[in-house]
């Protein structure tokens, strides 16, 4: 008998991803893949050390794991990768960024089938 919560977890993403994506363009380097992705934000808050408490929103995108290919291999998000959205006829480029260390991304469900990819806008253009 299959893990009907794993059955269940499948059925729920593929319902995000028919009815709650965008489409973008995921780059590293030159090689590039169309995606399709859903729109989310963390919040991250951070003593500076002399009392202050800083606080952080990025912007995240949620993408199939099993989408992510680049040059005919399934690869992980890295920092400096970049993604693309059009929206309103603008290009937005948002840049994948380390947080807390060296993590920029992780896993979204327990069975590690959607990333969670932290980014920062870094540049808008006319599309």
């Amino acid at each position: 008998m299959a893990d009907l919560l794993s059955k269940s977890s499948a059925w729920l993403e593929d319902q995000r991803k028919k009815h709650r994506t965008v489409d973008v363009t995921y780059r590293r380097g030159a090689d590039q893949v169309a995606v399709k992705a859903t729109i989310g934000r963390t919040l991250f808050e951070q003593d500076d050390g002399a009392g202050v408490i800083v606080r952080l929103q990025v912007r995240d995108y949620l993408i199939d794991t099993a989408d992510l290919v680049l040059a005919g291999n399934q690869t992980l998000p890295a920092k400096g990768d970049r993604i693309d959205e059009i929206d309103a006829g603008q290009k937005h480029t948002y840049e994948v960024l380390p947080l807390g260390g060296e993590q920029h991304w992780r896993y979204s469900d327990p069975y590690r089938r959607t990333l969670r990819i932290h980014t920062k806008l870094i540049a808008t253009e006319a599309a």
